[in-house]
């Protein structure tokens, strides 16, 4: 399951993960936001293990959202050791999500 995170321990929870991070930077009044919730929970589970996930809300944590200059949400960044590598701004169905991810960690696997 996706936890939440802010600018108090983004650094921690994200820049600092031994596995590579699906961070969805979202808000509460965000319609697209609440659609494609329910796709990055089971992302999240189908990759346990080999991704961890959390939620922004860029509202509670706008520090972090600017620093990696998000300006519409959603907005799904895709972290490996400690930086931003890919960035997906709007909706993706699930099937669309789950490629992304297998991509991400396919170039994990062949970074390393």
């Amino acid at each position: 399951m996706a936890r939440e995170v802010s600018d108090a321990d983004f650094d921690a929870q994200v820049l600092s993960a031994a596995r590579p991070v699906l961070v969805d930077f979202w808000a509460p009044w965000c319609g697209p936001c609440r659609m494609v919730a329910p796709v990055v929970e089971a992302v999240a589970q189908e990759f346990a293990g080999s991704l961890d996930v959390v939620k922004v809300n860029v509202d509670e944590s706008p520090r972090t959202a600017m620093d990696y200059g998000v300006m519409s949400i959603p907005t799904l960044g895709f972290f490996r050791d400690g930086r931003l590598a890919q960035r997906v701004v709007g909706y993706l169905p699930q099937d669309a999500l789950r490629r992304k991810v297998q991509e991400f960690l396919s170039e994990e696997v062949a970074a390393r």
